[in-house]
């Protein structure tokens, strides 16, 4: 699989501290970026906001507005999941990346780190979703490994998709196993589980019941 720092872009060059503001106006007019790295001396000082330009006077140096700046970054050694987060957390479709010495190297963009989670075999490989949930106290996520892959399942990847004070859903891809003997293993340890499937023969036996008694009341 492609390694996410292949995705660092130098399309367009940071803007330096000492440029003018007139020209950053022109330079934004091009672009939908929600922001965009400035640097000084190769050295990353934060970031312009797109929605905060249009106020700033056009004979002011960019330096003059830092402490507007934005200070949110991703570093090079950062796997994909915690430059999404980046993302996610700042609202932002473009993330600055540094090295360790906090050097400029380039930047990523929102679209091609989507395209990057798109090749991860969560989502490329064929397999099976199934959606579980419980007290945010009682779950652990190497039971539910443990669950899955008693059942000879394989799990291609997991996450936490929705919490709340009481309770989390964690979201499991697997790719092979006995789909109704993991989701009733589930239940015997106290998971609801969230997603449909028609191989569940809990809830296939609920719905013959309630049609039956259906039918019943209505003799």
């Amino acid at each position: 699989m492609t390694e996410i720092t292949n995705y660092i872009t130098n399309d367009f060059k940071a803007i330096d501290s000492q440029e003018s503001i007139a020209v950053v106006k022109d330079f934004f007019d091009e672009l939908t970026f929600s922001h965009f790295p400035v640097v000084e001396e190769e050295i990353f000082i934060g970031s312009i906001i797109t929605d905060d330009i249009e106020t700033f006077e056009n004979n002011k140096k960019v330096a003059d507005y830092s402490y507007t700046f934005e200070r949110f970054f991703a570093r090079t050694n950062m796997i994909w999941l915690d430059v999404l987060e980046v993302f996610a957390k700042n609202h932002a479709n473009l993330v600055p990346v540094l090295d360790e010495n906090n050097k400029y190297v380039g930047y990523y963009e929102i679209e091609d780190v989507i395209n990057f989670f798109h090749e991860t075999p969560f989502i490329k490989e064929p397999g099976r979703i199934i959606i579980v949930k419980k007290g945010i106290l009682e779950y652990s996520v190497s039971q539910i490994a443990q669950i899955v892959e008693s059942n000879d399942g394989k799990i291609l990847g997991m996450f936490v998709s929705e919490t709340d004070t009481d309770s989390i859903q964690v979201t499991i891809k697997i790719n092979i196993g006995a789909l109704n003997e993991i989701i009733q293993s589930f239940r015997r340890y106290n998971y609801e589980i969230i997603s449909e499937h028609p191989e569940d023969n809990y809830i296939n036996t609920l719905k013959e019941r309630s049609e039956y008694l259906d039918k019943y009341l209505n003799i």
